[in-house]
């Protein structure tokens, strides 16, 4: 690999052969290598980079250490009606996520919804792709998860929420599913490290030093702002429905209690919890009309008059187009994840996937609040 090359890009059938691989060797079994390399590449092939591949010698570090246990034993403790609570029992967090969506999408077959809380996880990448897993299968998903006090509140200056993620997907017919991807802060805190790695500026109004006060310098970033700017009260409220269901109703802890993601202890679980929601919409009306008054809404929104020289689009419309053009060119890998990749290729005895030099245009996806 050439690390010294500024830009190079991956296919993601060798990027995601590789994860399962180093996971594999680094003591996880197949099915938490299987669904943290499922959710780190729903992150990457959607543009969403800061929770993709590139959290692959985080999550290496944390099985090698114990904080994650790569071979856990996940089990649904209670169960009541269109409820039940999992025990992941300090399982990778994608495995736990995707397997209470599974459990959700099964009582809202029989219910009309499903809700799972999840209690003893970690940390679980992206959160849409626990949403998209119910969408892929009929339902309308939600999933939040709290995370590491990193986020100031509204007016604050120091540390109190995650960046306490908020997803949503809805199954659109013949089309794919319309998906929401937020974080309540006003940006992630993974973002801050990939623009330290590729050495560009934050946007303004994004993170905080350590008195509370704006930075654009990724080294300089000690929290993050919540979503909404001079209304970040929207954004904090937001983070605080998330720890509610995450945390309160789950018994987990809360954001400031909860091991930083970074370390240095990748010893001690770190007893996340999480929440995912899944709803029949044929429960509501017959699945004909609801697939309708959907297509019918969505074509609506993207025909809405837009300023000059922009364009409306709905939730999931740039991740799916993004999609199309990695489909194509590659995965963009980034210095600091190429780095890693080789000491990761070098310690496993795991050949590592071939990079080449992606296009020019379309690699990075356009910034965005809310990721």
């Amino acid at each position: 690999m050439n690390a010294s090359a500024d830009r190079a890009a991956a296919d993601a059938d060798a990027l995601a052969k590789f994860s399962r691989a180093v996971l594999r060797a680094a003591g996880a079994d197949s099915a938490t290598a299987a669904a943290a390399t499922r959710a780190m590449m729903h992150a990457s092939q959607l543009g969403i980079d800061s929770h993709g591949i590139r959290l692959l010698g985080h999550y290496v570090r944390a099985i090698e250490g114990g904080r994650v246990k790569g071979r856990p034993r996940l089990r649904f403790a209670r169960s009541k009606g269109a409820v039940a609570m999992l025990d992941a029992g300090h399982a990778h967090g994608a495995l736990a996520a995707y397997r209470a969506m599974a459990r959700a999408t099964a009582m809202a077959a029989r219910h009309g919804i499903g809700a799972v809380g999840i209690a003893n996880s970690s940390h679980f990448g992206a959160a849409g792709a626990y949403a998209l897993a119910a969408a892929e299968e009929g339902y309308i998903g939600i999933a939040v998860c709290n995370s590491d006090a990193f986020v100031r509140l509204h007016g604050g200056a120091a540390r109190f929420h995650g960046t306490n993620p908020i997803a949503a997907a809805c199954p659109v017919a013949g089309a794919q599913p319309w998906l929401l991807d937020m974080a309540t802060s006003a940006i992630p805190y993974n973002r801050v490290q990939l623009y330290r790695s590729l050495g560009r500026a934050l946007p303004a109004g994004t993170a905080s030093d350590l008195h509370g006060a704006d930075t654009r310098a990724p080294e300089d970033a000690a929290m993050l702002a919540p979503l909404g700017a001079a209304f970040g009260f929207k954004g904090a409220g937001l983070a605080g429905l998330v720890e509610i269901l995450s945390a309160v109703l789950t018994g987990m802890r809360l954001s400031y209690e909860i091991l930083p993601m970074g370390g240095p202890d990748m010893r001690t679980p770190r007893r996340m919890g999480a929440f995912v929601l899944a709803i029949d919409p044929r429960a509501f009306l017959p699945g004909e009309a609801f697939a309708t008054r959907m297509a019918g809404y969505l074509r609506k929104l993207r025909r809405s008059p837009a300023v000059s020289g922009d364009a409306v689009m709905a939730p999931g419309d740039r991740e799916w187009r993004q999609a199309a053009l990695r489909s194509a060119a590659g995965i963009p890998i980034d210095p600091a994840t190429r780095e890693e990749f080789a000491r990761l290729s070098e310690t496993y005895d795991v050949p590592a996937p071939s990079l080449r030099k992606p296009p020019k245009t379309g690699n990075l996806r356009k910034e965005r609040n809310g990721r």
